[in-house]
């Protein structure tokens, strides 16, 4: 570190010397010599005398006046209160008696230091979840499509790991659209019934069924006029994939147990992620439909791909819920990012998105802390739950992603005596995912 100090008594420099350690210490003595060391570089600590060349605190408001200036710190051999308010009003960073205490200007530079090592919190301009923050490659590569596709009314394919971001997405293709006025309307197709699904896209008639006591409106007429968009399409089933097709391609539904269609004016934005061209290699998905729905298709990457995209996430999550939870934080320690970038992330940006919360609740000061992120961010997944004992903790042996997921799923069901319903929400992903995936492994027989 580089220490200025600007005073009259050349002493005090040979007395500031020994405490310093290896910080940089410049004298001048002089108004001269002292403005032109100023201008010369970058300083991080300006120690300036009260009486410098009779315009010690004329000097300090031509400093503070520069944005860029370091810190400055007035030294007074007579300190009173109306010089150190006079001081603190003109932008002093500390104001100290001379002869200086001993050890106070190391003080001043460690907390300098700690400093540097802080991330501000940003201003949060937008509402969260009516943009998308990202600058990686990767993501560039998503904000074109999505800005090409947006004014149009063509379908949109959305693809993507659990988590990415993908009904995100689709609320930016909406509030970019032409259809911005009209409605947003959202079904996660993995999370309502087989037997009910049909009933809650299409509406139903009055009698159609046991229990229907009357007309109701399926998601699709509530949609006209804006967007409707279909999350996990790719857990649907054959029959109601034609219907679906049918749908789009003539602009109409019927109601369940209704004997005429019912005209529709609505924009579909698609998600899953799942690969639907191998389900519609295997027979499980229509290839049909898959075209139809395929028409721009968005890719998102999963976080572990978008590089410095988790810092850029993790301060517009941090800032957005010290906003809503009230919290005072101003800034984030530089730890709590390298801890971050050591997790795998399987849950993706909804599982930042909910430890960043957690964080922020947990937090107790102006800065947030390593020890303020929820335990399982803190603590890598254990390589002993599946017989990897004797191996450095510290550097866990490669796996692959498929094995890291396992891993992460056996953890969480473990830690939460299998409850599905909290595991998911530990992991980020949605409870029917987390089924699917426990069904995929074969972890239920675990």
């Amino acid at each position: 570190m580089k220490v200025l100090l600007l005073d009259a008594d050349r002493s005090l420099g040979r007395t500031l010397e020994p405490e310093l350690d290896d910080a940089e210490l410049h004298a001048a003595c002089s108004l001269t010599d002292g403005l032109r060391l100023i201008a010369s570089r970058s300083w991080d600590l300006i120690l300036l005398d009260a009486d410098f060349s009779g315009a010690g605190m004329e000097l300090l408001g031509r400093l503070h006046g520069d944005g860029g200036m370091a810190p400055v710190v007035l030294l007074s051999s007579q300190p009173t209160m109306d010089l150190a308010m006079e001081a603190i009003r003109h932008g002093a960073h500390d104001v100290l008696p001379k002869p200086l205490p001993r050890g106070r200007v190391r003080e001043i530079l460690v907390g300098i230091e700690e400093i540097k090592r802080l991330r501000p919190l940003p201003e949060v301009t937008t509402p969260d979840g009516t943009t998308i923050v990202g600058a990686s490659s990767q993501m560039m590569g998503v904000f074109k499509s999505v800005a090409r596709a947006a004014t149009s009314d063509a379908t949109v394919l959305v693809l993507g790991e659990s988590g990415t971001g993908k009904e995100m997405v689709a609320r930016v293709l909406h509030s970019r659209s032409n259809r911005s006025r009209g409605p947003f309307v959202a079904i996660n197709c993995a999370a309502i019934p087989e037997n009910l699904l049909e009933s809650e896209l299409f509406g139903h008639e009055k009698g159609a069924f046991t229990g229907a006591i009357g007309r109701r409106i399926g998601r699709f007429e509530r949609a006209n006029a804006g967007t409707l968009f279909l999350d996990e399409i790719g857990d649907m089933s054959m029959a109601l994939q034609s219907k679906i097709l049918r749908a789009i391609q003539e602009r109409e539904v019927e109601r369940v147990g209704g004997g005429s269609p019912v005209s529709i004016d609505v924009r579909i934005v698609a998600a899953t992620n799942r690969d639907l061209a191998q389900a519609v290699r295997e027979g499980k998905f229509r290839e049909d439909l898959y075209y139809r729905l395929a028409v721009v298709t968005v890719m998102l990457p999963p976080l572990r791909q978008r590089g410095d995209d988790l810092d850029l996430l993790s301060l517009h999550f941090f800032a957005h819920y010290a906003r809503e939870h009230a919290r005072p934080i101003r800034a984030v320690a530089e730890e709590v990012f390298n801890v971050m970038h050591r997790h795998p992330w399987p849950g993706n940006v909804r599982q930042l998105r909910n430890a960043a919360e957690r964080a922020v609740v947990m937090a107790n000061g102006e800065i947030l802390l390593p020890q303020h992120l929820p335990a399982d961010i803190l603590n890598p997944p254990e390589a002993a739950a599946d017989g990897e004992g004797g191996q450095d903790a510290a550097e866990p042996p490669m796996v692959t992603l498929e094995e890291m997921e396992k891993r992460m799923i056996r953890r969480a069901l473990r830690e939460t005596a299998n409850n599905v319903t909290v595991a998911a929400e530990r992991l980020g992903i949605h409870r029917n995912t987390l089924r699917r995936k426990i069904q995929d492994y074969g972890l239920g027989q675990d």
